[in-house]
């Protein structure tokens, strides 16, 4: 039985972890243009640096940690493209009446949510939106973190407690006539 390293090759990470960085670069910024900016910046560096990945941690563990530090530099960093309105935005098929309503409440709720998200210190934002929005193990956010599996999972912990306490702080929860669960801001 062999256990020798075999190198990774990049269209099997572009091919199997485009979706799920660009995901996580989104959520990160809040922004589509930007984030496909950040993507792009992302894969160069991998394809770069894979003759010198050794394979110490998993290949999706490394891309993540090099996607967190290209969003942590463009968040020290941030230019003028915050507020730009993409193509694909413009080019979405209208909907009826009930469902532009519905997808109204849906994106100002994100908004809102998002909002607060983006006011967690940036190790506590980058953990709960690697664990809760990427599902990934706690184990996996400590690699892509640099720090331990204790430190990750306090971190999620917090991060969470601190999103509930501005949630419940700056929100009124309620369930609609269709059950289903909405917020809106206090009054």
């Amino acid at each position: 039985m062999s256990s020798e390293y075999k190198q990774p090759m990049f269209d099997d990470i572009d091919h199997g972890l485009r979706l799920s960085i660009q995901h996580f670069i989104e959520q990160s910024i809040g922004n589509q243009t930007v984030a496909e900016d950040l993507l792009q910046e992302t894969l160069i560096r991998i394809n770069r640096g894979l003759s010198s990945f050794a394979g110490r941690s998993t290949v999706k563990t490394w891309a993540f940690s090099i996607a967190r530090h290209i969003v942590a530099d463009y968040l020290r960093h941030p230019d003028q493209t915050k507020n730009m309105i993409t193509l694909n935005e413009l080019e979405e098929p209208l909907d009826t009446e009930s469902d532009i309503d519905e997808r109204l409440v849906e994106s100002e709720m994100n908004e809102c949510i998002r909002n607060f998200i983006d006011t967690l210190p940036e190790p506590y934002r980058v953990a709960l939106i690697l664990r809760d929005l990427e599902d990934f193990t706690t184990r996996q956010i400590a690699e892509v973190c640099n720090c331990s599996v204790t430190t990750a999972k306090v971190r999620i912990h917090r991060a969470r407690a601190k999103l509930r306490t501005v949630l419940i702080g700056q929100c009124d929860f309620y369930h609609d006539n269709q059950n289903v669960f909405r917020c809106d801001p206090k009054k």
